[in-house]
C-alpha cells in the first residue's frame, strides 16, 4: 500500500481522518443465479460521492449480539491471495485463480493445510449495476464468480473476494466500495459461495474504523447465516488504529502492518512490528503481518526460508503470494513444509515470543500443546553467527536430555540442554525441542561454526577456524571436519581435522588456510564446512553449515563515490539500493535524480529504511563523509536515521531526520576498519515512505 502505484493510494485517498481498516475473510453459499455472466452497468458507481447514502438495509446499525469468535479460523488462514504476484495485471483472471486451485491439489498443498484461493482488488467493473449491485469484470471472469467459486469447492477448497471499507477499493481504477453497500455486498458474496472477505480501508471518508468494520461484520454474519456457509473477516486496516486492541469480537484477523514487499528489508520490517502483539493472538482472532513473498524472485532462497519460519512462529496467516503456475522447486519445498506449518497450525494457538534479539541474534519460541516448544534462532546480520539459548530458557522443565528436531533438515537430535546453531547470513534454524524421554535414541547435536575467511583477496591467503562442538548429552565418535569451496580454490587444514570422541560441550577447532585463485571476480562464493560423527550406538550422522566467503577488491587510494564502488552486502526496505539515484519505487533502476531540499546531487545512495550497505575497506581507509537527507520524492513523508558502522562500532549518527529538512553532513572516522556500513532506520514509527540519500557519499583511504 506504500509505493507501487495501485498501493500508494492506500495510504493516499484516505482522507485526513483515515483510520484502520479489516482486511475481511469471505463467505460461502450454495448456488445462485447472483454473480453468473454479469451484465453490462448502467449506473454510476456508489462509490463516486463523497459521503455514500445509505439504503435502509445497509444503515450501520451493530447488533450487540453478534459476537466473535464463533468458531472460525481456529487455527491462521492458509491458502493463496494474487496480489503480491499479479497486482490488477491482465494475468489476473479466471484461468489464473481455477489453475492455482488445480495446483494445490495436484502438488499436495490442499493436503498440507492450504484451503483459501483468494481473488484481491480489480476483480469488478468500476461501476455498479442499475440495481447497485457489484458486477464481476467479464473480460477477466466470463462465467462470474459464483462459477469459480464452484470450482474452487469442487476441489475441496474455498474462495476468497475482496473490497474496501470505502467508497472505493485501493486501485486507480476506482473500482467499487462496500462503504454503504455493505449488506447488500455481502449478500452477493455468500450468494456466490465466497469463504472468505479480505476488507481494505481506502477512501474511507473518516468514517470511524470499528464502525466500519462492525457495520460488514454483521453484514456478514446475516448473509452467511441466511446461505449456510460460515465467513472468515479478515480486518486489513494496516494497523494504523491498533485493531490488536480491540478487533478480537470483531473480525478472524487484522493486519498490523503496511503492505509487505519483495525484499529482505521490508519482510523484517514487518516481522518486527508484529512480534510484539503476541498477547492479542490466538484461536479466531490473528495478527496478520501480511501475505507470504516466497518465490516471487526478490529474496534468496535462505531469505524465504526466514521468512516462512517467522510467519510459523509468529502463528501468522500463511497466504501464499507467488504465482504457482511459475514457482520452483525450492519454492514448494518451502511452502510445503509439513512441519514447519505445524507450527504455525498449533491448535494451542499462541503466537511465539522474542526472548532475546541482541545485535541481530534472535531467539524466538513458541509453546506447543503437546508441551514442546519450538525455537526459532534467526540472523538479521550480514554474516554467520551463532546463536544460543537453553531448555530452561524457552519454558521446558528439567531433564537428563531433550529431543531436538531440526524442522528443515528433519533429522532429530538430543541435547543435554543447549539449544545453539551457527546461523547462515539472514537465516534461522527452526527447532522443535521436547523434555520427552525419547531423546537417548538419536545421535548428540552438534554446532559448526567458523571464524575469519569471510573476506577474501584473491590471490592472497585468508585464515579460517572451524568448531565442532557436541551439545548432546552423549558423546560424538569419531569426529571429522571438512571445508570445500569453488573449484580452484586452495582450503588446506593446517591443523588436526579429526578427534576419537567429543563429550559434552567439547569442541574440534581445524585451522585453515583459504586462497582464492588470482583474478577471481569480486562477489560471493559457497564454501561448505561439514561434520561427520557417530553416536555411542554407532548411528552415523552429519551437519553442514553454509558459509559465505566474499572476495573483495582494496579500495583505491584518495577519494571514491560510494556509488561507484562494490559492496559486499546491501539490504532495504523497499525495492533495490540504488547506484546514484534515489530510491524510486520497487524495481532496479526506477530512482530519480538524488534531490534533498531542491538541491540536486550527481553522486549516491538511494535507499530507503530499513538499509544496510557494506563497503570493503581493508584497513587502508581513514573517512566517511556524506550529505545524507530524506529525498524530495516523497513530499513531507518519512522519518529515518543515519548511520555509519566502522566494523561492530557506530562511528557517527545523526538524530531523527524529516523530509521538512535541508541535507545535513555526516562524517565518520573509519580508520583501521575491514569493513564501513552505511545503515538507515525508520525513526522508530515504521517505515512509510523513507526514501534516505546517502549524497554525495566518498570514502577517502
Amino acid at each position: 500500500m506504500r509505493h507501487l502505484p495501485s498501493r500508494t493510494t492506500r495510504r493516499r485517498v484516505v482522507g485526513s481522518l483515515a483510520t484502520a481498516v479489516l482486511c475481511a475473510a469471505g463467505l460461502a453459499a450454495p448456488a445462485s443465479a447472483v454473480g453468473a455472466a454479469p451484465a453490462a452497468p448502467s449506473a454510476p458507481s456508489a462509490g463516486s460521492a463523497p459521503a455514500p447514502a445509505r439504503d435502509t438495509a445497509d444503515r450501520a446499525v451493530a447488533d450487540p449480539g453478534i459476537k466473535l469468535p464463533d468458531g472460525q479460523a481456529l487455527t491462521p488462514p492458509m491458502g493463496f491471495n494474487n496480489w503480491n504476484s499479479t497486482h490488477c495485471r491482465a494475468e489476473f483472471n479466471e484461468a489464473m485463480v481455477k489453475g492455482i486451485a488445480d495446483i494445490f491439489v495436484e502438488r499436495g498443498l490442499k493436503d498440507a493445510g492450504y484451503q483459501y484461493v483468494n481473488l484481491d482488488d480489480c476483480w469488478a467493473l468500476p461501476e455498479r449495476d442499475a440495481n447497485g449491485k457489484l458486477v464481476p469484470d467479464p473480460k477477466r471472469f466470463p462465467n462470474g464468480i459464483k462459477a469459480v467459486a464452484d470450482y474452487v469447492h469442487s476441489k475441496g477448497l474455498k474462495l476468497g473476494i475482496y473490497t474496501s471499507a470505502g467508497t472505493k477499493t485501493c486501485n486507480p481504477a476506482g473500482f467499487p466500495g462496500a462503504l454503504g453497500h455493505e449488506r447488500s455486498d455481502a449478500q452477493q458474496f455468500a450468494e456466490w459461495g465466497v469463504d472468505y472477505l479480505k476488507y481494505d480501508n481506502c477512501n474511507n471518508q473518516g468514517v470511524d474504523a470499528k464502525q466500519r468494520y462492525i457495520t460488514m461484520r454483521d453484514a456478514l454474519k446475516a448473509a452467511s447465516d441466511a446461505v449456510g456457509r460460515p465467513i472468515v473477516y479478515s480486518i486489513c486496516e494496516w494497523g494504523e488504529n491498533k485493531p490488536w486492541e480491540w478487533a478480537a469480537d470483531v473480525g478472524h484477523l487484522w493486519r498490523t502492518t503496511g503492505d509487505i514487499s519483495d525484499s529482505w528489508g521490508s519482510m523484517v520490517s514487518i516481522m518486527k512490528q508484529n512480534l510484539p502483539l503476541a498477547k492479542y493472538a490466538g484461536p479466531g482472532h490473528w495478527n496478520d503481518p501480511d501475505m507470504l513473498e516466497v518465490g516471487n524472485g526478490g529474496m534468496t532462497d535462505i531469505e524465504y526460508r526466514t521468512h516462512f519460519s517467522m510467519w510459523s512462529i509468529m502463528a501468522a496467516p500463511l497466504l501464499i503470494g507467488s504465482d504457482l503456475r511459475k514457482a520452483t522447486p525450492a519454492t514448494f519445498e518451502i511452502l510445503g513444509n509439513k512441519e514447519v506449518i505445524a507450527v504455525d497450525q498449533d491448535p494451542l494457538g499462541k503466537q511465539g515470543e522474542v526472548l532475546s534479539s541482541q545485535d541481530g541474534r534472535w531467539v524466538v519460541a513458541k509453546e506447543m500443546k503437546d508441551g514442546s516448544r519450538v525455537v526459532a534462532l534467526f540472523n538479521e546480520t550480514a554474516g554467520a553467527r551463532s546463536i544460543a539459548t537453553t531448555a530452561k530458557a524457552v519454558g521446558l522443565p528439567a531433564a537428563d536430555g531433550y529431543t531436538l528436531r531440526d524442522l528443515w533438515q528433519h533429522k532429530s537430535y538430543n541435547t543435554a540442554g543447549a539449544i545453539s546453531a551457527t546461523v547462515p547470513a539472514h537465516g534461522t534454524v527452526l527447532l522443535r525441542v521436547s523434555a520427552d524421554g525419547k531423546w537417548a535414541k538419536n545421535p548428540p547435536a552438534v554446532e559448526l561454526g567458523a571464524d575469519g575467511a569471510a573476506l577474501v583477496e584473491a590471490g592472497k591467503e585468508a585464515k579460517l577456524t572451524s568448531k565442532v562442538t557436541n551439545l548432546g548429552r552423549t558423546s560424538a565418535k569419531n569426529a571429522s571436519a571438512s571445508l570445500t569451496g569453488p573449484a580452484g580454490w586452495r582450503l588446506k587444514a593446517t591443523s588436526p581435522t579429526t578427534a576419537q570422541s567429543l563429550r559434552t560441550g567439547e569442541t574440534l577447532a581445524t585451522s585453515w588456510a583459504v586462497t582464492a585463485p588470482a583474478g577471481t571476480a569480486p562477489g560471493k562464493y559457497d564454501v561448505t564446512l561439514k561434520a561427520t560423527y557417530r553416536s555411542p550406538q554407532g548411528t552415523r550422522a552429519e551437519s553442514v553449515l553454509p558459509l559465505t566467503a566474499n572476495v573483495v577488491v582494496a579500495p583505491p587510494a584518495g577519494n571514491s563515490a560510494l556509488g561507484d564502488l562494490p559492496w559486499i552486502s546491501a539490504t532495504n526496505g523497499w525495492g533495490p539500493v540504488e547506484r546514484n539515484t534515489s530510491n524510486g519505487e520497487n524495481v532496479g533502476g526506477d530512482g530519480n535524480p538524488i534531490t534533498i531540499g531542491g538541491k540536486v546531487y550527481a553522486k549516491g545512495l538511494g535507499t530507503h529504511a530499513l538499509s544496510s550497505v557494506e563497503f570493503y575497506a581493508g584497513a587502508t581507509c581513514e573517512k566517511v563523509t556524506a550529505q545524507v537527507g530524506l529525498d524530495d520524492e516523497k513530499l513531507l513523508k518519512g522519518t529515518v536515521v543515519f548511520e555509519i558502522w566502522a566494523d561492530g562500532r557506530k562511528a557517527a549518527a545523526t538524530g531523527v531526520l524529516t523530509n521538512a529538512m535541508p541535507a545535513q553532513e555526516l562524517s565518520a572516522d573509519v580508520s583501521g576498519a575491514q569493513v564501513v556500513r552505511l545503515v538507515v532506520t525508520d525513526g522508530g514509527d515504521g517505515n512509510d515512505s523513507d526514501h534516505a540519500d546517502w549524497a554525495d557519499a566518498t570514502l577517502s583511504c
